[in-house]
């Protein structure tokens, strides 16, 4: 080999030698690069360990772990405490917690569970060691393996006891003020008959009375009798109107559609309406859901009002509605004595009226705010002594009610 080709080789092979360690330089830092950072990966997943731990142990609920077959795996601190099993010293099986009533429902879970992977608000009562009875929510998931094999559960567990007692009471307590309240409804009839036959029989009496000595008396016991008669009407009207009152309920039974429009125009053919006043419809009114006689009741009321209280020699009642959001607002206008702003609220409690009418009990006001209540409504009115007044109401939209 001639001296020339030595020289290429020599040449070659130092490159090659200088690249050799070229390359393993760059190994070594890539190596220590690799180093450091498997050194910071176990560093934080010993920190993200510790983190959990922490989640574990402090979280406030109980969380719970256990095996595919019931056994318990884990109990964090709260479910130790919830109960009162130390599962590192004694084994428990999750049905041997569970109510004795409530098994069906437990194997019907876990059915659910397992078939989905995971369930929510699943509520039973479990017993804890010392035999107490616990109301639990639940919200367990399937912990499955590196190859999707179901091998544990686990689950999030509260103790809404209190709040399933105070249920419990608020359900005892509906179921009495229902049996109160049809006891007190029977009662308003039973009395409300007992007081207007003695009532009856006066009236029947003083006009038999009236009849058969009327050229006797002089005009002031005419005026008497007469005061006697109008007292007697007026405590009938006003058994009656309690008895209205009392009769207000929340009852959904009687829900239909109900043409207001309608429902106004044969009020006003039964009301009397003196020849001097006019009523207007300013706008359709809707078609709502809801009770028609208690409907019925708010529109005469207030309408009956406002031509009881019309003091003009041309009076106007105008009656109006605009579609509000999720209310139907309704207005009863009117031109007649008006309401001093004192009164506004006044005249919504019972047995409270401002005029001292012998057409008036102070109740059918009462009346209506009660409905309107039932409704989700307000009531409200705008007036000026001597000018006029305006009743605005609402009416909260029932379900597939219609404008």
């Amino acid at each position: 080999m001639s001296q020339e080709k030595i020289d290429i080789l020599q040449r070659a092979l130092k490159r090659e030698k200088a690249a050799r360690k070229a390359a393993e330089k760059i190994l070594e830092e890539k190596s220590g690069e690799l180093y450091f950072s498997s050194q910071k990966i176990k560093e934080l997943l010993a920190e993200k360990s510790s983190q959990l731990q922490g989640i574990f142990e402090n979280i406030v609920d109980a969380y719970v772990v256990m095996e595919i077959n019931g056994d318990i795996l884990k109990f964090n601190d709260s479910a130790t405490k919830l109960f009162g099993y130390d599962i590192d010293k004694e084994s428990i099986n999750a049905m041997d917690l569970i109510h004795k009533e409530d098994y069906e429902h437990a194997f019907s879970s876990f059915s659910e569970l397992q078939a989905n992977g995971f369930y929510k608000d699943y509520e039973t009562r479990i017993f804890t060691k010392y035999g107490k009875v616990k109301w639990v929510h639940v919200n367990g998931s399937i912990v499955f393996d590196k190859d999707k094999k179901p091998v544990a559960a686990q689950g999030i567990v509260r103790d809404i006891t209190e709040i399933k007692n105070l249920e419990l009471q608020k359900e005892k307590l509906v179921l009495k003020l229902e049996k109160s309240n049809d006891e007190l409804h029977q009662y308003a009839h039973i009395v409300s008959h007992d007081l207007k036959s003695p009532l009856r029989s006066i009236d029947a009496l003083v006009n038999w009375l009236k009849e058969d000595n009327l050229e006797k008396f002089d005009e002031a016991s005419i005026q008497n009798i007469s005061l006697i008669e109008t007292t007697l009407e007026k405590m009938e009207q006003l058994i009656s109107d309690v008895l209205n009152y009392s009769s207000v309920a929340a009852d959904n039974s009687n829900i239909i559609d109900i043409n207001t429009n309608t429902l106004v125009k044969e009020l006003l053919n039964i009301i009397y309406i003196p020849n001097h006043i006019e009523i207007k419809i300013c706008n359709t009114l809707p078609t709502i859901k809801g009770d028609k006689t208690k409907l019925q009741q708010v529109f005469q009321n207030l309408i009956s009002n406002a031509i009881k209280f019309s003091d003009k020699e041309k009076g106007l009642i105008e009656i109006d509605f605009k579609n509000i959001d999720d209310f139907y607002q309704f207005s009863i206008k009117d031109n007649g004595i008006g309401v001093e702003k004192r009164y506004h609220e006044r005249i919504f409690k019972i047995f409270h009226s401002v005029n001292n009418s012998k057409d008036s009990s102070g109740i059918g006001l009462s009346i209506v705010k009660k409905i309107v209540d039932l409704y989700g409504g307000e009531i409200w009115l705008t007036s000026e002594p001597n000018v006029g007044t305006t009743f605005f109401f609402t009416l909260k939209k029932q379900p597939n009610g219609r404008s």
